[in-house]
């Protein structure tokens, strides 16, 4: 048997504290979604002003890393370059997606949605960083 980390609802919520705090440090208006080692919803919030795409796309970005154990960001560089294939894969192929690892496993992950891609994922990790920083959002 192998024992596996799993997040606390203590965890995610300063996963999204942080990703928020980052956010708004930016004047960036995002919805941030955390899902579980399974793609399961643990935690969505949509910020005021965010796109209402964002609050369903956050989610798919996010189950899209705990699904492959990469960043989501991975499937869009794919796609970009030219493997149109990679559009039929059960995934949401844009960037903005981490995976939470934990001792080699991937635990869940935070996906992120509302403003340009790269800053999609800064938030993200900067959601996940609190996580192993010990840091609270402020």
């Amino acid at each position: 048997m192998k024992t596996i980390n799993a997040l606390t609802l203590s965890d995610v919520k300063r996963i999204a504290a942080a990703a928020e705090a980052a956010a708004i440090a930016k004047g960036w208006t995002v919805s941030i979604a955390v899902c579980d080692g399974g793609g399961h919803s643990l935690w969505l919030q949509r910020m005021d002003g965010a796109p209402l795409m964002s609050a369903q796309v956050a989610p798919e970005k996010a189950r899209a890393c705990v699904l492959s154990g990469k960043p989501s960001k991975v499937f869009e560089d794919m796609v970009n370059n030219g493997r149109i294939a990679a559009l039929a894969m059960p995934i949401v192929p844009l960037e903005g997606g981490e995976p939470i690892v934990v001792d080699g496993a991937v635990i869940g992950a935070v996906g992120v949605s509302g403003v340009k891609a790269g800053e999609d994922a800064e938030v993200a990790r900067a959601g996940i960083g609190a996580l192993f920083n010990g840091a609270e959002a402020a």
